[in-house]
């Protein structure tokens, strides 16, 4: 089972991905992460990356798609889920095309809806665990609020350190990574439509307002 997954930053994305790749045993691709390793191994790659995702800007389509086709090769047999690309309907034809000419099928695709102002909101309260950074932790929603322990807070998951990414907080940095999300003609959003609009592809559309229980629940229910 191959599985392409979208939704705004904040909108819970990697969160459902990680119980999704629990239940079916696939590898969960997240090109933020294909980002940092190439960054922290000080590729080539990862220098010219590591720019353009510091000041909010998309990375271009000759350093992102060879990354991601050299990761989507090693889970061939797995099966996948893939988490932040395509970001663009130039690299949504891209992938489309370098899929086909592997042989390898997409058989879903997960969009997240969610309000730009609630993504927003919930970037900025959000806080990342050092041991796994899909364990939840908000603060400003009491459902998934860090714990406190020795008068600091900690994931209420593990017990781990907890940290805010630095353009997490930046406003400017927030709202051009929605820019390019929300825009329907070259952005992510024309991307989403593109796989809707194929037809050779099921897309589940939820609802990213839900508690994450009853999104799993409601895109549990409908992959096979």
């Amino acid at each position: 089972m191959n599985i392409l997954a979208f939704g705004p930053n904040g909108s819970g994305k990697g969160t459902q991905g990680a119980i999704v790749k629990e239940k079916y045993g696939l590898d969960h691709i997240e090109s933020g992460a294909i980002f940092r390793e190439h960054i922290k191994g000080g590729t080539e790659l990862g220098k010219k990356a590591k720019a353009f995702i510091e000041s909010g800007d998309l990375v271009p389509d000759e350093i992102t798609i060879p990354m991601v086709l050299e990761t989507l090769a090693k889970s061939k047999d797995n099966g996948w889920l893939l988490d932040g690309f395509p970001r663009s309907l130039a690299q949504a034809e891209a992938l489309d095309k370098a899929l086909k000419e592997s042989g390898m099928a997409l058989d879903y695709v997960i969009e997240i809806q969610l309000d730009r102002d609630i993504a927003k909101e919930r970037i900025m309260g959000r806080r990342l665990c050092a041991n796994d950074n899909n364990h939840p932790n908000h603060i400003a929603f009491e459902a998934i609020k860090p714990v406190e322990k020795d008068g600091k807070l900690v994931c209420r998951v593990c017990g781990g350190e907890l940290s805010a990414r630095a353009d997490d907080q930046d406003e400017e940095a927030i709202n051009k990574r929605h820019d390019i999300y929300y825009d329907d003609k070259t952005g992510t959003m024309a991307a989403v439509n593109y796989f809707k609009n194929k037809g050779d592809v099921k897309v589940i559309t939820v609802d990213g307002s839900k508690a994450i229980n009853e999104i799993s629940e409601e895109i549990m229910s409908q992959l096979d």
